[in-house]
């Protein structure tokens, strides 16, 4: 128990260290050296294809030294180190010589294959983030691309604003007029040079970060996303009324024609969902697999709902970096007992015996996934000797968060649920042998039935999908997370109500085997989001290469499957409540 306790401070002292060191205040005199770091550089259209700055051939007239991080701004890929220019507060310059270098062949080679593709640099201000193109392509009048012009910007522009001794936001830009020729490979010479501005502001400190806030924030997002909500509202209402009034409709009348066959005659031949009452609640099949879905779903519902409230209340602002890496590697190590209690409470309810082979799949089950794609991925990135790949020393901190945290947990919270005691609640007793399901038309199957379940959840956060996938897999900044949450709560109610009415007609064609199949549906929504990733690779964005593709379906399938699982115990906790409510309803012998 002391080592979890010890394991569960350090996790949090990363975390609150992150932020602190990201929200820092600092104030600074005339002269002072405000800390300039040069973070990594990547093609603008690959985010998670990043490298080191000086993996380039930039100068430094001084050692570099690297830049502590928390582990979110390590998986989030950033590696600072000092920048060669010095930004002295308040201390105007121009046109002043960094560093010198002579570029051999192969370094120009690489600086012009660099800005051929769009290749940007970011860096870090005082916590501010600056962007900036390493060059340009003149293609003006040059049909040919062997034709092609290929500079490299040597002179940067800061433009710092201050209020009094604070910094409130800095820009940079490229001297068009400066410019080194990559275009033949012969050895070149550059000065890099740089020119600093310094302006006074009346922002005040604390409103620093709202340019970057405001930009997902303008008029015509906001109607958007306004009209994504109403949009969404609107299918949502008409098509789960309609539902509803069915529905209720249906069961009323089932209701009555049930009450007047019992008064009538007690021998008349039962038909529809009361005729499987003795059927309706026999366990499924792999009910330990079962009840490991359970777990986890629940366990990645209860991360989701506490990622939103940090995100509510401000935590992640624009550019904390790995902010939200943090959250997730704490959230979910501190969550993985409701996934064990989750579990083995169920599992013991399903009369299994095994607990312990059931925590382990409950424990394996999103972790063994992700981690197989982890391997993977990090392999693909070490290759390419990209910032994306992990260090060692990190990989051993997040192992020993899963060994020192996750993993007791999640075996505490399976001895609970295992003398939780709780027995299952089921309103019918279930015969000694099962009845024979009736042959199914093709559309009461599996796999429409899935489709069919899956389409209206996914029409109603389409339109917000774009948003998230263009912040996650691109470099618009998305704050409105209130709206999101919205989304977030429309998409658990039609999931939930789309779930229910397909298990109702499952029922009534008198199928009892809808356990799996209330899963599958309420999880169908994660399969909807991977095909959209489909659509938005190829029709939305300019990812290429490998590397970038591997990066985003290899992690955009454990984010579905991750829904799949959340999404797919909903489901079935609102399917297995309204089967419990309509067979209270009725006299079952």
């Amino acid at each position: 128990m002391e080592r979890i306790r010890l394991a569960l401070a350090l996790v949090i002292l990363c975390g609150v260290a992150h932020v602190r060191s990201s929200a820092s205040d600092h104030r600074y005199k005339a002269g002072d050296e405000v800390p300039l770091y040069a973070n990594k550089v990547g093609p603008f259209h690959n985010p998670s294809e990043t490298y080191r700055y000086f993996d380039f051939p930039f100068c430094s007239s001084a050692p570099v030294k690297e830049k502590k991080e928390a582990l979110g701004e390590i998986l989030n890929g950033d590696r600072l180190v000092s920048a060669p220019y010095k930004l002295d507060f308040l201390g105007d310059k121009e046109a002043q010589i960094a560093c010198k270098r002579k570029l051999t062949k192969e370094e120009v080679a690489k600086f012009r294959s660099a800005v051929s593709k769009d290749y940007y640099f970011q860096m870090y201000y005082d916590d501010l983030p600056i962007w900036g193109f390493l060059g340009k392509v003149d293609k003006e009048g040059k049909a040919d691309p062997s034709e092609y012009k290929y500079y490299l910007f040597k002179h940067l522009i800061f433009e710092i604003l201050h209020n009094k001794d604070r910094v409130i936001e800095i820009t940079v830009r490229s001297d068009p007029n400066a410019l080194v020729d990559l275009t033949e490979d012969e050895p070149v010479d550059v000065d890099f040079m740089y020119s600093v501005k310094w302006k006074e502001t009346d922002t005040p400190f604390d409103n620093r970060m709202e340019k970057y806030s405001q930009s997902s924030s303008l008029p015509h997002h906001l109607e958007i996303h306004w009209f994504s909500i109403i949009n969404s509202c609107v299918t949502v209402l008409l098509l789960t009324g309609f539902l509803a009034t069915i529905l209720m409709r249906v069961l009323k009348n089932d209701f009555n024609k049930y009450a007047h066959d019992e008064e009538s005659a007690d021998d008349q031949e039962e038909t529809g969902w009361k005729y499987i009452h003795g059927d309706v609640f026999r366990y499924p099949k792999h009910k330990s697999l079962f009840s490991a879905a359970l777990g986890s779903g629940t366990q990645l519902f209860t991360l989701t709902i506490f990622i939103f409230i940090l995100a509510l209340v401000g935590v992640f602002y624009p550019y904390n970096r790995g902010a939200l890496f943090t959250a997730l590697v704490v959230i979910y190590a501190l969550t993985s007992g409701i996934a064990g209690y989750t579990a083995a409470s169920f599992y013991c309810q399903l009369e299994g015996t095994n607990w312990v082979r059931n925590l382990l799949l409950t424990g394996s089950l999103f972790c063994g996934p992700l981690f197989v794609t982890f391997c993977f991925l990090n392999t693909v990135a070490i290759a390419y000797q990209a910032t994306a790949a992990l260090p060692f020393g990190t990989i051993v901190v997040i192992f020993l968060i899963w060994a020192l945290v996750t993993s007791p947990l999640l075996v505490l919270g399976g001895i609970a649920g295992k003398n939780s005691k709780a027995e299952f609640q089921a309103p019918c007793r279930t015969t000694k042998y099962p009845r024979e399901i009736p042959p199914l038309p093709w559309y009461r199957q599996t796999l429409p039935q899935m489709a069919m379940a899956g389409f209206l959840p996914f029409s109603a956060i389409y339109i917000e999908l774009y948003y998230i996938f263009a912040s996650v897999w691109g470099h618009r900044i998305y704050t409105i997370y209130s709206i999101l949450f919205i989304v977030f709560i429309i998409l658990l109610i039609v999931t939930a109500f789309i779930t229910v009415a397909l298990t109702y007609f499952q029922l009534a064609s008198e199928d009892h085997e809808w356990w799996w199949r209330s899963f599958l549906c309420g999880g169908s929504t994660g399969l909807f989001i991977y095909a959209y990733c489909l659509y938005y690779y190829n029709a939305r964005s300019d990812m290429s290469g490998f590397m970038q593709t591997s990066f985003f379906f290899g992690y955009m399938a454990c984010i579905c499957y991750g829904f799949f699982l959340m999404l797919g115990a909903i489901g079935f906790r609102a399917s297995l409540f309204f089967v419990r409510h309509i067979y209270r309803s009725i006299k079952c012998e």
